[in-house]
Order: structure tokens, then sequence, then C-alpha cells
């Protein structure tokens, strides 16, 4: 199949490469909804869907997965849903903020507004439980991880690196510079879907406390 490559990653589980990665976001929800894999995790690159070795071996997963994507249509899916959500950055919050405004040469205004401009989509969740990756930052902004990483990150921070930025669905260590804390909660225990944002969700961000 000359726009997708199939390859089997241990004994339970069929990656999915596209030639677009754009694609993945569409293929991840298309195959969580078909029903027909036990989880669909999608990566970087790839979309990974896990299987039941017991009732089925690897290779009827692959010759599975090869039938379901002759019947694929990228552009049939619609986007990802829309997430609103509120970013506050005062000063308790914000604990990078101003030395990363400061090294872009941009007051702190000039740098968030960079930032909530950007045509954001949650790229992938990984790292610890509910940790988002959000690309589409402007690529104009820079930065660096922390020299010394953090024993705890408060849960709802929100990280920003290089053509990304991470939010913290659960409180824990790490490493990216901080430019402030959503008041949304990421995670609710008691939601039918427990964390807020998915793969392919496109992200608004809207600053309070500045």
């Amino acid at each position: 199949m000359k726009d997708f490559q199939i390859f089997l990653i241990g004994d339970d589980a069929v990656a999915v490469q596209p030639s677009d990665r754009i694609v993945r976001h569409p293929l991840a929800r298309s195959l969580r909804s078909s029903g027909e894999w036990v989880d669909v995790v999608p990566g970087k690159e790839i979309v990974a869907a896990q299987f039941n070795p017991a009732s089925l071996s690897p290779k009827d997963a692959v010759r599975r997965m090869e039938a379901w994507l002759e019947g694929f249509h990228a552009d049939s899916d619609q986007e990802g849903e829309v997430v609103d959500l509120h970013l506050d950055t005062s000063s308790a919050n914000a604990l990078d903020l101003e030395h990363l405004a400061a090294s872009n040469e941009l007051s702190p205004a000039a740098f968030l507004e960079k930032v909530t401009q950007s045509d954001l989509v949650v790229d992938m969740l990984g790292f610890t439980p509910g940790f988002a990756y959000v690309e589409g930052l402007d690529p104009v902004l820079k930065a660096e991880r922390l020299a010394v990483p953090r024993q705890r990150v408060a849960a709802g921070s929100v990280g920003l690196l290089q053509g990304q930025l991470g939010l913290y669905g659960l409180s824990g260590p790490g490493g990216w510079p901080i430019i402030g804390r959503l008041t949304n909660r990421l995670f609710d225990p008691h939601r039918e879907r427990p964390f807020l944002l998915t793969e392919g969700t496109r992200v608004r961000l809207n600053l309070v406390g500045r």
C-alpha cells in the first residue's frame, strides 16, 4: 500500500505509518471507532493498533489492517474538536515567562500573543498520563529545557519548547519552561472521558491573570 507502511510491534500490535503524518489523527479516530482493535495509540510518525494475540495471529492482524485501510479515506473524516483553554499567566503560575520573553527579545505580552495566535493541535499524548504534546507553535519562539528539571510541576501547567507546548495533565516532575497554568481541569476521574484532550484536538488558548 503506497500511502501506508504496515509492520508489527511485538506480538500484539500493528503499526501504520502514513506517508503524510497529518493523516495520523483521522486514522486513529477511525480505527478507534471501528471497534476492531483493543487499543489505538498515535505516535509522532505512526499509529499503533493493539490486538488480542489469543484470538488473532500477527499475520492475520496485518491482513485485517490492510483490508481495513482499503476503505479508509482521510478526507472523509472531520477535523478534531476545538477546545477552549484558559491560561493563567500570573507570576505565581508563569514561572519562566519573563525569562523566555526576554530571551526572545519580546515583552511578556508580545510573547504570549504569538503563543495564543498559533494554530495549535494536540499532536500526541505521552511522557506521563494525559501529558499533551501540542504542535503548531509559532516557530520564531525559542526555548530550551531547564538545566535542572523541577521535581514537581503542578497539574495544568503549560510548558514551552521550540515549536511546541507541553500540557501537564497530572502533577509530576518536568523540565519544560513554564509559561502559565490552565484553569481547566485536564484530568477529572469522574468524567466519562477523564482526560480532556485527545490527539488531534484543536486548542484555543485564552489568557487570564495578566
